[in-house]
């Protein structure tokens, strides 16, 4: 078990198993470069799955794996199949734009993935394209359809909120539920990385899209959380799915933090808001022991501070880092 230096338990590691992405969100890369890291050094699926099964033998319960856009990159469902088969890992999920998630679902479902997150900012074509740079809106629409039809359970809409963007989609995207078994998570705009686009006026408070939300529909009405995120998760009165909420920024959860991130290159990162890193390459291709990793987990669990600091953002991209 791992158990950090103020007594929080680590059981939950995302994974970003590439920086290739096929969007181009403004918020996640930057508008001026889309520079990749070197293929030698993103970790192969063989070092990946290494880490992974000594992540899970030292306490680890969780995976996630994010990009990037994880679906870019070959031969993924078999790498799928390969983890699912490991001793003691009790969920394994995906983060996706879903731009190829409908032709790879059944597959990917089949290969023992659990539940996938979609992120989703605007159900507008001409918006969708603004923010992510690319006319695809149809292929997300149709990957979530694919999802549920092959038994995703639950299938999570990542919305990022941001004024005079897509705040005015809220009360739509919230409407999915009612018909739909999804759960639509509304996300605060973070500022990550000094390429990404912060700009504090496009930050609203999860509290100004609550309150929205209630004076849309009523009483928001507590619901079963599934997974181990850090959403509050309500249901709009009748709906066959369910709503949360991330503030990241007005109300962070770092009290509650069970988690570690891997990067696509090797390093495991002690909060996504902190450029603090531990390389896991030297473990992988100097040492290559599954002690050695084992250790790297347990002297990176020791160093996790203990709440997150917006004093310095973090310098990666979003895409390098996978959230």
């Amino acid at each position: 078990m791992l158990i950090d230096s103020h007594g929080r338990k680590i059981t939950y590691l995302r994974v970003s198993i590439t920086d290739r992405c096929n969007l181009r969100c403004f918020y996640c890369s930057s508008k001026d470069s889309f520079a990749k890291l070197p293929a030698e050094e993103i970790l192969s699926y063989e070092e990946l799955y290494r880490v992974i099964q000594a992540a899970v033998s030292v306490g680890i319960k969780r995976i996630r794996l994010t990009g990037g856009e994880p679906l870019v990159r070959k031969d993924f469902v078999s790498f799928i199949a390969n983890l699912a088969k490991i001793p003691g890992l009790e969920d394994l999920a995906l983060t996706t734009n879903g731009l190829l998630l409908a032709s790879l679902a059944e597959s990917l479902k089949k290969a023992g993935l659990r539940r996938v997150n979609i992120s989703l900012d605007t159900l507008d074509r001409e918006r969708y394209k603004e923010i992510c740079g690319v006319d695809a809106l149809d292929e997300v629409l149709s990957g979530i359809k694919k999802a549920l039809e092959v038994g995703f359970s639950p299938v999570k809409i990542n919305m990022v909120i941001m004024r005079g963007i897509n705040d005015d989609e809220v009360v739509e995207m919230a409407r999915l539920t009612l018909e739909e078994p999804l759960e639509v998570r509304f996300i605060e705009f973070m500022p990550i990385g000094t390429g990404a686009s912060w700009e504090e006026n496009l930050f609203i408070p999860i509290a100004e899209t609550e309150k929205k939300l209630k004076e849309a529909f009523g009483k928001l009405l507590p619901a079963p959380k599934i997974g181990a995120g850090p959403a509050k998760v309500f249901s709009l009165p009748g709906a066959k799915g369910s709503i949360g909420f991330i503030s990241a920024i007005s109300n962070h959860f770092c009290n509650k933090c069970n988690r570690l991130r891997l990067t696509p290159e090797g390093r495991l990162r002690l909060c996504l808001f902190s450029d603090e890193e531990i390389d896991l390459k030297p473990s992988l291709r100097e040492d290559s022991s599954e002690k050695a990793l084992k250790e790297a987990f347990i002297k990176a669990v020791a160093k996790k501070p203990s709440q997150r600091s917006l004093d310095l953002f973090p310098r990666r991209l979003m895409r390098s880092i996978g959230g």
